[in-house]
């Protein structure tokens, strides 16, 4: 077995990763794809936490550019995260690997509520633990919850799975001569304003030093490459 690079990873995911047509709902193929992706990595040795957003059930900014209350759109979010963690939970454990759902807003019914300790004792007892609610507070983002779940768990990365194979200096979609970065620091990407991540999460990740790696979900082996520290995606450190 190859030496790991990076053995506890914290791997972030779009809800559209378990989107249906038109990047909406929850498609089980789609989820079983992306749990696939998962046991790879817990075959290699990889012990991993999984922050899920919800963008395929529910966009906030929607809510928002028809007067909705700010917090109420983001507590909507934060449950509809919680309904991606369970579609992807059942999808592990049919691929083989043993899932723990875990929430920062208390569901008892349907899952655990979020404590540290316990999520660090599943990953080491070879659980993948999906960690749903966000922060369990409105105004933060997905991806400020994965980067504050990233420290709080130990991770020694955390891997934004996008639908994008890095971070380009313009929208590689519209612009064919967009530059892709193998590497920036911290300080640059917030000088780009990366639409890959927020600012809040981005400034976390740097205040801790937390490596974040940003890589295309279904390129083939991108994940595996990446916890063996190999080139891929665009890596954001010091």
């Amino acid at each position: 077995m190859s030496t790991l690079r990076y053995s506890r990873v914290l791997l972030k995911l779009g809800g559209e990763a378990l989107a249906g047509e038109g990047g909406f709902g929850i498609n089980p193929d789609q989820a079983d794809l992306v749990a696939g992706r998962v046991r790879h990595l817990r075959d290699m040795g990889a012990e991993v936490a999984i922050v899920i957003g919800a963008g395929n059930l529910w966009r906030g900014r929607d809510g928002l550019a028809h007067g909705m209350e700010r917090a109420i759109s983001d507590h909507m979010g934060m449950l509809a995260t919680v309904m991606n963690a369970l579609a992807l939970a059942d999808a592990l454990l049919r691929a083989g690997v043993e899932p723990r759902v875990q929430t920062a807003i208390a569901m008892q019914a349907v899952a655990e509520p979020y404590i540290r300790g316990r999520a660090i004792r599943h990953m080491e007892k070879g659980r993948t633990v999906l960690l749903g609610a966000g922060t369990g507070n409105p105004y933060f983002s997905t991806d400020t919850a994965a980067a504050l779940r990233a420290m709080e768990i130990n991770a020694e990365v955390l891997i934004k799975a996008t639908k994008v194979d890095g971070i380009y200096d313009k929208d590689p979609k519209r612009c064919p001569d967009a530059k892709r970065f193998d590497r920036l620091s911290y300080i640059q990407a917030l000088n780009m304003r990366v639409g890959v991540m927020d600012s809040t999460a981005l400034t976390l990740c740097m205040d801790n030093d937390m490596p974040i790696i940003v890589l295309d979900l279904w390129q083939p082996n991108s994940l595996e490459s990446a916890v063996l520290g190999e080139p891929v995606g665009t890596l954001v450190g010091p």
